[in-house]
């Protein structure tokens, strides 16, 4: 017997809403469009509310872009009790070449989602294509936004560092050729103090002291380019470029350790990241992000589920005599950098991960692959820390 139930469709776009509302029978019940407003969405709650009432049925909710264009309205959903399913598209569309329909229109869709609603307990494809969403504490919530803004930053600092390198390789190559990287704080420092790039060539020694970062031993290194400084032609217009660029670094590094702070103090409260940090090489920023990423166990059916979401697994890839593997489409690319850095510098501190990094480079497998197989196994232990509450503990030499 089919459990009666209140089943809503939404199909998201980025100004309005397209809603389709149906029963476990699979009659249709209600269709209908909201505005992405304050508005529209207390409409929409008061429409579906209103079936609830008169039908007395509990409320399942399945929407595209969960954590994305659907903001706020999925964050209500999951406040008001009712269950909620985020529609899988990779599988989605694997689904539509499956079981075509005529033509597409986000009515179609909806009723489509509405279909897959009804074939969850008889199509495998179904149930993949509709993932409920667990609820997620709220540390890990707030690590996920902060590490996720982390990483902005860091691409945003990386670009802009290299057009400020670019540029000051083309007006004063000298100048660059005193650091080893201009990511420096003294040198970063040292553009930034002047609006024209070309007075920096005059600057006294009690001036090159009182900037941030430079101390005794690089003022004599900026004196020692000074006597020889050079610019050309071009640093009259691109030079004030330079020293906007070199503030807007500065003024990144300052968010960046600002946001490294709140990550930090979140780690201590999350217990997928507590623990995650007691494993060597992780650190606050990798188990912050890590622990952001993952969100609950409860996503997960088992740790082979894991490792491909951590982009730690590979899938076979055969036919005939041929053997292959291929990467796994459903990967969370932020979780797998981070794992692989975490990796990676876990393979230094630690010795017995350091054999088994080096027995499968001796194997031909290159960096990546030798983390990532390490890593394959790290998901194994991480599984096993998170599903039993324990840190991390190194065996002792003798039994390694």
């Amino acid at each position: 017997m089919i459990s009666p139930q209140l089943q809503v469709a939404v199909d998201v776009g980025c100004r309005r809403h397209r809603v389709a509302v149906g029963d476990a029978a699979g009659e249709l019940l209600e269709e209908f469009d909201v505005e992405h407003s304050v508005v529209g969405l207390a409409d929409f709650f008061a429409r579906i509310e209103r079936l609830r009432v008169k039908f007395g049925w509990p409320v399942a909710v399945a929407m595209e872009g969960y954590n994305g264009w659907a903001r706020p309205l999925d964050r209500q959903v999951l406040l008001r009790g009712w269950r909620l399913y985020n529609v899988n598209n990779l599988k989605l569309a694997r689904y539509k070449e499956i079981f075509p329909a005529p033509s597409k229109s986000d009515a179609i869709d909806t009723r489509r989602m509405l279909e897959l609603f009804r074939l969850r307990g008889q199509l495998r494809v179904a149930r993949n294509v509709l993932q409920e969403v667990a609820a997620v504490p709220v540390e890990n919530d707030k690590l996920k936004r902060l590490t996720r803004r982390r990483r902005q930053l860091v691409g945003e600092k990386g670009r802009v560092l290299n057009r400020l390198q670019a540029d000051l390789q083309a007006v004063c190559p000298g100048l660059l050729a005193i650091t080893g990287e201009a990511d420096n704080l003294w040198f970063l420092s040292l553009l930034a103090s002047r609006e024209d790039l070309r007075k920096i060539a005059g600057l006294r020694k009690s001036t090159l002291l009182s900037l941030e970062g430079v101390g005794r031993k690089y003022a004599s290194v900026i004196q020692a380019w000074q006597k020889q400084a050079v610019f050309s032609p071009e640093a009259e217009w691109v030079g004030p470029m330079i020293v906007i660029d070199a503030q807007r670094v500065l003024e990144l590094k300052g968010q960046i350790q600002a946001l490294d702070q709140a990550i930090a103090a979140l780690v201590g409260r999350s217990e997928i990241a507590r623990r995650l940090d007691t494993i060597p090489g992780f650190g606050n920023t990798c188990s912050g992000e890590l622990a952001g990423e993952i969100g609950t166990l409860e996503r997960f059916a088992g740790e082979a589920s894991l490792a491909v979401y951590l982009g730690m697994a590979t899938l076979d890839n055969r036919s005939g005599d041929a053997e292959g593997s291929k990467p796994p489409r459903q990967v969370n690319t932020r979780a797998k950098a981070a794992m692989m850095v975490a990796v990676a510098r876990h393979v230094e501190q630690v010795p017995i991960s350091r054999v088994f990094y080096e027995k499968k480079r001796a194997q031909g497998k290159t960096h990546n692959q030798a983390v990532r197989a390490l890593g394959r196994h790290m998901v194994r232990v991480i599984w096993s820390m998170l599903k039993h509450g324990r840190d991390y503990q190194l065996r002792p030499a003798a039994d390694a």
